[in-house]
């Protein structure tokens, strides 16, 4: 008897997950998702999945918690309805920044996270820019980090910048900025800074030429966007132009819409890892779709293909261009 596939939404980014839909060309399985008066998530998956390759469809985007804790009931309810493999699509993975103990006495949630995906009943996970790249080490089934660089380099080639320098926000983007400036074949530079508490920052010193130049600013998440605008003032102190700001994960949490409102940043381009309210939605922001990527992926791993090629033809057709 031939395998089926299933595509199940959570509720955090239900856009998304109707766009891979489309793409596949197989319906969303319907699935009941919902919340007890007391604040207890529920999932009733509405249709057989027996024998089935599931993919599950659900980022772990604010609130951080209500998406973990469906996706994890979720997975339960999958392994007891006897699906033949199950893989989580987390566009987003909460906690990632939480991946080491930088004091004494503190957890490390992005290890703790994993684990309690795999008890759930994940057999493979695929997530999106990871804050750090040895989180896929704290899994111990395949993990798939997928990268939205190609999506973005695609999207400023077309946008035929001149006299443009990608920009790491801090030392610990430098790799991030490097494989886009390779991309792109642009000149690099970095922004030296400290960081005085959670969701402060302060620029120390630009390693790099600037002046007179557009900068592209590359991270992995903007949350409250107070790092990347300082950069961005920053940059303009030195005589750039006015600042492009990229990143894979839209948080945009707290004062993050009106930092990135100012005169120092032109445009800010994202994808749609996290779900953006659409009165949020300013001309200012651009929203690149993950879905077909995530589709050709689930492909790839549905019928045991190679996901290393999927990247390789995208970097060649780019370097065509």
């Amino acid at each position: 008897m031939a395998k089926r596939i299933c595509l199940i939404a959570g509720s955090a980014n239900p856009v998304l997950a109707k766009e891979i839909s489309k793409y596949l060309n197989i319906p969303l399985t319907p699935a009941d998702v919902k919340k007890f008066n007391d604040g207890e998530s529920y999932v009733h998956i509405e249709k057989s999945v027996r024998g089935s390759d599931v993919f599950v469809i659900q980022p772990t985007s604010p609130d951080v918690n209500d998406h973990m804790m469906e996706l994890l009931i979720m997975l339960d309810a999958l392994k007891r309805a006897s699906a033949h493999e199950i893989t989580a699509i987390i566009p987003y993975y909460g906690y990632s920044r939480q991946d080491r103990k930088a004091a004494a006495r503190e957890p490390i949630s992005a290890k703790l996270i994993a684990d309690l995906l795999t008890k759930a009943g994940a057999d493979r996970v695929v997530t999106f820019d990871l804050h750090v790249d040895q989180i896929q080490g704290f899994f111990d089934i395949p993990e798939d980090n997928l990268e939205a660089l190609p999506l973005i380099a695609e999207y400023i080639m077309e946008k035929e910048l001149k006299d443009f320098v990608i920009v790491a926000p801090d030392v610990g983007g430098t790799k991030r900025a490097r494989r886009l400036a390779k991309i792109l074949d642009a000149p690099l530079a970095i922004i030296d800074k400290r960081r005085p508490s959670h969701n402060e920052c302060e620029v120390m010193n630009i390693i790099g030429e600037v002046e007179g130049k557009t900068p592209i600013i590359v991270d992995d998440i903007i949350d409250t966007a107070g790092t990347i605008t300082s950069a961005a003032k920053a940059l303009m102190e030195k005589g750039a132009k006015e600042a492009y700001i990229c990143a894979t994960h839209a948080l945009f949490s707290g004062p993050a819409y009106e930092r990135l409102a100012d005169k120092s940043v032109k445009e800010v381009i994202v994808t749609n890892t996290i779900a953006i309210p659409k009165n949020k939605v300013t001309e200012k922001i651009k929203i690149i779709s993950v879905a077909s990527l995530l589709a050709e992926s689930i492909k790839r791993i549905y019928e045991g293909e190679p996901m290393g090629v999927l990247f390789e033809n995208m970097y060649t057709k780019m370097k065509k261009k």
